[in-house]
């Protein structure tokens, strides 16, 4: 009699347990337990030096990610991620389950960030593009760009360095060092310096460091692309013809003062390599971080025997050409006569 009592007993008691572990372990495995605010995904980071599952699970906490924190230590511990912690920066879901939340972890699947580097004329702006995005320190990454021995490494000097960063928006991992973005920038960069773009340089008489120098100053003269290989054009035939560049571009970045709107005699003479007012040939290195399209008009410049340009009397950011100085000093006459109509003076 109590042996079948006890059997009852025991088989009540299983028709209970049972469903109450089966539910759990559905939960454990299948249902949503990541709880994130305003229904946005989050985006935990853990850090290098402290990569640690306890780490991760004081910050899960701190934030009130989990809602069952013991179903998510469970399953963490049964798939062995407190010995597979990776560094990196990860994009949690809303409603994610356990299993699909410690299967990113532990496969250190980090969602990558997205770094533009556009507009930049100094090392200190490509340095600001940087920041705090990463894990490093962006004071490491000045450090490199200003070491003569980095620069070597990879085929530059402190001054063309630059011309590594070729304008572009990049997928980096937040915890990547110093190191591994530069050397992440001299992969693009010599996929970009295919054996077409090489021959063309070549052709020119030109490193590619140096097709990239005159690109800047292209930029810097004009926005429109339809005009850049003209313009391109015009400095290739003053390199032919040991012309000084005279390029007010390289004057203002010589200056440094990007605020200047029109030069004047004294900036022309200031003593710099980057003005190409009083010293031959290209500057050091590149004035701006050119675009494709920049560097691609030196390397197709429109074949012409123009040797001046000024800007255009009608202000629509073109400029006017012309083959010899008296032609020039006509242009310009025309475009200081707008500037008078206009009121600039």
């Amino acid at each position: 009699m109590k042996t079948r009592n006890l059997i009852r007993y025991a088989i009540v008691v299983a028709a209970i347990v049972i469903p109450v572990v089966a539910f759990y372990v559905w939960q454990i495995f299948k249902t949503p337990n990541v709880n994130t605010r305003s229904e946005q995904d989050f985006y935990l980071y853990i850090p290098t030096r402290s990569a640690t599952f306890e780490t991760v699970m004081d910050t899960l906490k701190a934030h009130e990610l989990v809602k069952d924190e013991m179903s998510f230590r469970l399953l963490a511990k049964q798939m062995k991620y407190p010995q597979l912690v990776k560094p990196g920066r990860y994009r949690i879901k809303p409603n994610m389950n356990n299993r699909d939340v410690l299967t990113m972890l532990r496969a250190g699947d980090q969602a990558p960030l997205k770094i533009t580097f556009n507009n930049v004329r100094l090392k200190s702006q490509l340095v600001g593009k940087i920041g705090n995005k990463f894990e490093f320190d962006s004071t490491a990454f000045a450090a490199l760009l200003n070491d003569p021995e980095t620069a070597r490494f990879y085929g530059f000097t402190p001054e063309t360095i630059v011309a590594m960063f070729l304008p572009n928006t990049y997928e980096i991992f937040w915890n990547t060092t110093p190191r591994k973005l530069m050397g992440r920038m001299k992969s693009e960069y010599d996929a970009f310096w295919n054996a077409d773009r090489q021959a063309k340089a070549a052709a020119l008489g030109l490193t590619p460091v140096e097709v990239m120098t005159l690109a800047s100053i292209v930029q810097g003269e004009t926005q429109k692309p339809d005009e850049k290989p003209r313009v391109a054009g015009v400095y290739l035939n003053r390199l032919r013809l040991g012309m000084l560049l005279q390029a007010d571009p390289t004057v203002i970045y010589a200056l440094q003062d990007f605020g200047i709107r029109r030069l004047l005699f004294k900036h022309l003479t200031y003593d710099s390599p980057y003005n190409t007012y009083r010293y031959k040939g290209l500057p050091p290195g590149p004035i701006n971080l050119p675009d494709a399209t920049s560097i691609d008009a030196v390397l197709n410049p429109e074949q012409h025997d123009y040797l001046y340009f000024c800007a255009s009397p009608e202000f629509n950011g073109y400029h006017i050409f012309a083959r010899n100085a008296q032609e020039h000093a006509a242009n310009a006459r025309l475009y200081q006569q707008a500037l008078n109509q206009r009121g600039n003076r």
